[in-house]
């Protein structure tokens, strides 16, 4: 539940630091960018530390009440939520390799990975990154109408499963 929200905050700032920084100074626009990177490499690993979590602790079994393509749809979704929670951050990583480390909060450096630091390349990369990015927001809406819909609509409390304070659902 932890994982679930801190990597939730992260993917959200850092949405919102590339819109918001767009039509920043160039100066203030980098510094901004190297926040987004740093937490994106940040969400790039929590993620690989959930997904050892999920291999290693059974999540709650979905409700019974739901019905077979709410059961497909919620697998699809999470699968897709950590297809692309790592090929983002990747793909970010893979397009910044030409410009050199990525800087972790002025703590210490992540290496470039060993790609082609072409024009071309860059461009690739930056697109993969864009695209995905979009994906992911639409997913999110996706994610979060579902939840609104169990939570005010059926009233099967799923909310419960992810929210510590709210009552679990009944399994």
């Amino acid at each position: 539940m932890i994982l679930h929200w801190l990597i939730a905050l992260m993917i959200a700032f850092n949405f919102v630091a590339v819109w918001i920084s767009e039509d920043w100074p160039r100066p203030d626009r980098m510094q901004i960018m190297g926040a987004h990177k740093a937490v994106g490499i940040s969400i790039l690993f929590l993620t690989l530390v959930r997904l050892a979590w999920r291999f290693t602790h059974r999540p709650p079994p979905l409700q019974r009440n739901l019905k077979l393509w709410e059961r497909a749809l919620a697998r699809f979704t999470h699968t897709a939520f950590y297809v692309l929670m790592i090929a983002i951050p990747l793909a970010g990583w893979a397009m910044s390799s030409s410009y050199g480390p990525v800087r972790m909060f002025g703590l210490f450096s992540v290496p470039p990975l060993p790609v082609s630091t072409s024009k071309a390349a860059g461009d690739t990369f930056y697109g993969i990154h864009t695209n995905l990015a979009w994906l992911m927001l639409g997913l999110m809406a996706l994610h979060v109408a579902g939840a609104i819909k169990h939570q005010f609509f059926d009233r099967d409390r799923t909310l419960g499963r992810m929210i510590p304070f709210v009552m679990p659902p009944r399994v």
